[in-house]
């Protein structure tokens, strides 16, 4: 990666990326730069990754090429109000959610160069899935580069802008409906005998495996269900139980519920 990068924002979101990124050799941890209010977390990280610590946000953005906005939604428009003319000319990536790119334009200018991201919280074990929205004025290096980051903590997929609130409602709360699924499948063996402990990892590896295998094969996930179930075996006795109780039906209609809940959501 050529140039120098900064983080405003050093939560559980920016902590997991400057640790991909360093793990992964992206960038040279004298190269990053970071601040956040809480110093704790910054000396964390300074002693955790060899990257540098600033004291205040506006000294990140005299140093660095590329800004990485990790804060929450609410606080955008303060940093940007306070930040916006040495932003200009930066590579600015924001994390935050709900915030659209004509947001940031409208403050930094129509030729700004800003990627939207939506990751989400399975970045913290670098297993993440993250979407990019570039403005118009982004170059393909620029594009290159925020995929690079992002593949750095999992992967990254470019969509159009108007297609992140289905994101958002997939894999942005997706995790939590399998987060439930696991919990649920536990039960299940809990039910049947099984110690919990035992159960639990039973179910969270269980998922894990068959979602890896849908990524490596490229098979659709109704022909590999179909590997597993064998004639008057076990397997289709519980598909018919999930069918008659509406799974598909149910997981259809949580993932709309929360694309629609993510589109009527108007950022202040």
């Amino acid at each position: 990666m050529k140039g120098t990068l900064g983080f405003i924002g050093a939560g559980n979101m920016g902590g997991a990326l400057i640790r991909g990124i360093v793990s992964k050799g992206l960038c040279n941890p004298k190269e990053i730069f970071v601040y956040d209010v809480s110093t704790e977390r910054m000396k964390g990280l300074e002693r955790d990754t060899g990257i540098n610590i600033v004291s205040s946000g506006e000294e990140l953005a005299k140093k660095v090429d590329t800004v990485l906005l990790a804060v929450k939604p609410n606080n955008v428009m303060e940093v940007l109000a306070e930040l916006g003319e040495l932003l200009k000319a930066k590579l600015l990536m924001s994390i935050a959610a709900g915030v659209r790119l004509q947001q940031y334009l409208d403050v930094l200018g129509e030729d700004a160069r800003v990627v939207r991201v939506m990751p989400n919280t399975p970045a913290l074990v670098l297993k993440g899935t993250s979407a990019i929205s570039p403005s118009r004025a982004c170059s393909a290096d620029d594009i290159a580069l925020a995929k690079r980051i992002f593949d750095a903590v999992g992967l990254c997929l470019e969509v159009e802008e108007r297609l992140m609130d289905a994101v958002t409602g997939l894999s942005g709360s997706g995790p939590a409906f399998c987060f439930m699924f696991i919990e649920a499948m536990a039960d299940g063996g809990v039910r049947a005998g099984l110690p919990r402990d035992i159960a639990l990892k039973l179910a969270a590896s269980t998922l894990a495996g068959s979602a890896e295998l849908v990524l490596r094969t490229g098979k659709h996930p109704g022909e590999l269900k179909d590997m597993v179930t064998s004639p008057a075996g076990t397997t289709i006795e519980g598909i018919s139980v999930l069918e008659g109780l509406g799974l598909r039906s149910a997981v259809m209609e949580a993932v709309f519920a929360a694309f629609k809940k993510s589109a009527s959501i108007q950022p202040t």
